[in-house]
């Protein structure tokens, strides 16, 4: 297995890293009150070593929001791989501030290959699934059915966390939940839970409390079992997700991930975290 092929596998787990979930497992993925920006931009090390660098906005208000991610591998890696991402998700909400729909679309393209996804889904079902190149015949793969395209989230819907107490965003409940998400090729849960408060600083933007939840991976469908990757990393327990706050939202996003890996610890850190509150649009008079 190349060290590509793990930190996409850890990329899944801990996607919401990402750059670069019946209804819903989030209940409400996003809040009708929601009214706030983010411009974020992130830096991933692999033993100390940096092998990575992305962008990641996201943009929310009382019926739409967006989330565009990208990322490209760098150093050494970038001279075996020449990885590159993107991935971007936008939907519509209800009154309740539910996800109602969304369009999913991600591509990552390394020197050997280049894999596209586009989802569209409507209240957590898969209404259209469009791979390139498609998923392969191997006898071995557990095969994705139609129940397992229901009552999910996209990775980068899914990577939006909503806080119940909007009073207390950092309360323990925020993190405790399992997430049901489809990537196109993969159906996975991830499990957080509550483990800590952490004080953290970018260098510009964010400084304050994040919430600290564990990550546990569950692959459902789509994957080889006799996978090194995919057995590896279902039998972590050391996966951590670091949340801060989207301003004027309720809202938090990852700011900080990490996990081990054979060759040492992978860690995602946020090196700007910039957000702001968008002004709620006047309602028209005559």
């Amino acid at each position: 297995m190349t060290i590509w092929e793990l930190m996409r596998a850890l990329g899944k787990a801990i996607r919401t890293m990402t750059w670069a979930g019946g209804a819903l497992a989030l209940a409400a993925a996003v809040p009708a009150s929601a009214q706030g920006k983010l411009e974020a931009r992130y830096e991933v090390t692999l033993a100390g070593l940096p092998i990575g660098t992305g962008s990641w906005m996201v943009d929310v208000n009382d019926t739409h929001y967006l989330a565009a991610a990208s990322g490209a591998t760098t150093g050494l890696l970038r001279v075996f791989t020449g990885g590159q991402g993107t991935s971007a998700a936008r939907g519509t909400l209800t009154s309740g501030g539910i996800p109602l729909s969304s369009i999913y679309a991600a591509t990552i393209t390394t020197r050997q290959k280049s894999d596209e996804v586009r989802l569209t889904i409507n209240h957590g079902d898969v209404k259209d699934t469009r791979l390139e190149p498609p998923r392969d015949k191997d006898p071995e793969r557990v095969p994705i059915t139609p129940a397992h395209e229901r009552g999910i989230l996209d990775p980068m819907t899914a990577s939006l966390l909503r806080a119940p107490d909007a009073a207390n965003p950092m309360a323990p409940a925020t993190c405790d939940r399992t997430l049901a998400i489809f990537d196109g090729r993969l159906r996975y849960d991830l499990k957080l839970a509550y483990k800590r408060i952490e004080q953290v600083k970018t260098d510009k933007g964010y400084a304050g409390p994040a919430l600290v939840c564990s990550v546990n991976f569950t692959p459902i469908a789509g994957y080889i079992p006799s996978r090194y990757a995919i057995k590896y990393i279902a039998k972590l327990k050391d996966m951590e997700v670091w949340f801060a706050p989207i301003t004027g939202t309720h809202v938090l996003v990852p700011i900080h991930a990490q996990g081990p890996t054979p060759i040492g610890p992978v860690v995602l850190q946020a090196t700007q975290f910039v957000s702001t509150v968008t002004p709620t649009r006047a309602s028209s008079t005559k």
